[in-house]
């Protein structure tokens, strides 16, 4: 048994065996050599024969866990993890996981139970229901039971640097933020310890410089779509429109309501959270249990179409500086006076009902496909397992895009009553556009310039990613 265990272990000065135990080199038993063995070379990714931080990113999908984990079990601080260090620090760590499970344990049958789980978060001061325990017992529960064995806590908690049990709620949490172009989704929800500490801003700025640069990048996408929902009965095709607006303004032209899209996310971003605050405070009331996914739901969708009825006037102008043509406004405050002079002040809030509409299916769409999508997965990954970033970008793109099929004919109608009417006085309703669009084009109408907002969603969530990573990193903003 020792040749295995030392096979990775060096000999002679600053060898592992020198701090660590001898104990776990030479009297491991073989199921938990050959366990410990192949989790050790699980997280070797480069097979090396050592696990450094890179590995450990790649395994947590959180580098802030990854870090800490690292410094718990990196004995000699040479910046890797050898196999004994692994072992020393594995067999430590499961030592105090089997104190918190038998805390645990009230009955010291050797499983926790939903109701034993239940009291122990009432002990911390945490209400939880039976449903929220059954969904949490899922997460470890490998066989179906509904009770965890020392095994499945063991397994599930294993890569956790920490025991105490608020941290390891933290580990069960995980958040991001995706920019997709679109202003409908339910907001982030922020951790107490976030809020107290400032972190909340510093995810705020990143998120905000994600979105500015995901949208400016996929400007012309979007331009695209705007003029295939106003002027799509005109061109045949979307090259052919593409065309049109390359020939008439130019490659410039292609970033046409850009600023105005980029200015409205710091605005948009501030009332949202703030509303969605308020409303979750609302929604709870006096209980400490986090909100269901209907709730959530709800205060996204209330948050969203308060902020939404705050900066509307700003999509009116996006849509408006999108579809201009050359020279017709000197900038955003020539457009702004020339809309009020013409039209009046309620040419601002055109189109604000399917837009308001839009938001409940849009964002309820979204996040429950979201949420089952991410479920399902936590369901068939019984080991502990976090889904991965690419996972997460990947039900983030899916629902996104469920979410605006569903809405999309909202969306297309509000864009219509956003343009200019070309003919006398503006008599249209969202009725109006919609029946006239029905009896012209039909299904297909309702859809137009769907196909230019499915193509910019792959390269804004990624964009957003990579770039709201970097900005926190730069602010010095841990994921919980």
């Amino acid at each position: 048994m020792v040749n295995a265990v030392n096979h990775h272990v060096p000999v002679g000065p600053g060898s592992t065996e020198s701090v660590l135990p001898p104990h776990y080199l030479h009297e491991l038993p073989n199921e938990d050599e050959i366990r410990l063995a192949k989790l050790f070379d699980s997280l070797d990714f480069d097979k090396n024969g050592k696990i450094d931080i890179h590995d450990l990113s790649i395994a947590l999908n959180d580098k802030e866990y990854a870090q800490k984990f690292l410094e718990l079990s990196d004995a000699t601080k040479s910046g890797s993890i050898t196999l004994a260090e692994f072992i020393h620090y594995v067999k430590e760590h499961e030592k105090s996981l089997r104190l918190s499970f038998s805390n645990i344990d009230k009955n010291k049958d050797g499983k926790i139970d939903r109701y034993e789980l239940i009291r122990a978060f009432q002990e911390l001061g945490i209400e939880v229901d039976d449903a929220e325990a059954i969904k949490l017992l899922k997460r470890m529960d490998k066989d179906g039971s509904l009770e965890i064995s020392f095994e499945e806590w063991r397994d599930f908690l294993l890569y956790c640097p920490f025991t105490d049990l608020h941290e390891l709620i933290k580990y069960w949490r995980h958040s991001t933020y995706l920019d997709i172009g679109e202003d409908m989704n339910v907001p982030d929800d922020f951790t107490q310890a976030e809020m107290i500490t400032g972190m909340w801003w510093r995810h705020l700025v990143s998120g905000g410089v994600a979105g500015a640069v995901s949208r400016t990048f996929t400007a012309p996408l979007d331009r695209l779509k705007v003029f295939l929902q106003v002027y799509g009965n005109q061109h045949s095709n979307i090259t052919t429109c593409f065309k049109n607006m390359l020939k008439e303004g130019g490659k410039r032209g292609m970033w046409r309501g850009n600023g105005i899209n980029v200015l409205k996310i710091a605005p948009e971003s501030a009332f949202k959270f703030m509303a969605y605050e308020q409303a979750k405070r609302l929604i709870r009331g006096s209980r400490t249990k986090d909100l269901t996914i209907f709730e959530r739901f709800m205060a996204g969708s209330l948050a969203g179409g308060f902020s939404q009825s705050l900066i509307y006037p700003l999509e009116v102008l996006k849509t408006r500086l999108a579809i201009r043509k050359s020279n017709q406004y000197k900038g955003i405050f020539d457009c702004i006076q020339i809309m009020y002079y013409r039209e009046g002040m309620r040419s601002f809030y055109r189109g604000y009902v399917p837009n308001l509409l839009g938001i409940l299916p849009y964002a309820g769409i979204d996040l429950a496909v979201y949420e089952t999508l991410k479920n399902n997965y936590i369901a068939s990954h019984n080991n502990g397992e976090k889904p991965g970033m690419p996972l997460l970008l990947a039900c983030g793109t899916v629902s996104s895009t469920c979410g605006q099929v569903c809405s999309y004919p909202l969306a297309l109608v509000r864009t219509r009553l956003q343009a200019p009417c070309l003919e006398g006085p503006d008599t249209r309703t969202m009725m109006s556009v919609f029946r006239e669009i029905w009896l012209k084009e039909g299904v297909a109408g309702l859809y137009r310039g769907i196909t230019p907002n499915f193509m910019k969603v792959a390269p804004a969530v990624s964009i957003s990613y990579v770039v709201y990573e970097r900005c926190r990193e730069a602010l010095g903003v841990t994921m919980s």
